[in-house]
């Protein structure tokens, strides 16, 4: 796996998502690098990807409460156990669950497997909560797909919440998980 500098100079068999999050990322002026990797699907290949982002991997998570009225991406650290109870607690919301795949295109844009930050520039509805493990705004650069599992990007993690948060329209919930099990 190699780091390039921005999008792809060959887009030749790429998803048309994939595009239109390099496209808006150059509207914004943001920087931003790229791996092209097998599609990801264990967080032991994203903890190889993460070697050569050097960047804090994040977990997304896309769920819902249970009348399914509700949809969160959640993003932690990819190393963190995932207890729904101390999200609920945190965002006075009934018991969540992993929203269905069908939700997940339907608002993102994404299927699994692919879940990012990128995708909330689908919303543009913001039917999507954002939701924030304290430990992701720690780093200085942030990984995440480019709505597809196919390539991984590196961002400024204050560029992720900040410029890009703004253009989407969307806020975050910082939240705080222990991680114990």
């Amino acid at each position: 796996m190699e780091l390039y500098r921005g999008r792809p100079e060959n887009t030749e068999g790429r998803l048309e998502r994939e595009l239109r999050v390099y496209d808006f990322l150059d509207e914004l002026g943001l920087e931003y690098f790229r791996t092209d990797h097998p599609p990801v699907d264990t967080m032991e290949a994203c903890y190889e990807i993460d070697s050569v982002l050097q960047a804090t991997i994040c977990k997304n998570l896309f769920l819902c409460n249970r009348q399914k009225t509700q949809f969160y991406l959640l993003m932690m650290p990819g190393d963190k156990p995932f207890k729904t109870k101390e999200i609920t607690s945190q965002i006075g919301s009934a018991r969540l669950s992993f929203a269905s795949p069908e939700a997940m295109e339907a608002y993102l844009d994404i299927m699994p497997g692919a879940v990012s930050v990128m995708g909330l520039m689908n919303d543009r509805e913001n039917k999507v909560s954002l939701l924030v493990d304290e430990d992701v705004l720690q780093g200085e650069y942030l990984g995440c797909h480019p709505c597809v599992s196919t390539s991984s990007l590196k961002l400024k993690t204050a560029d992720v919440f900040g410029p890009f948060l703004a253009a989407v329209r969307h806020d975050m919930t910082k939240v705080k998980l222990t991680g114990e099990l």
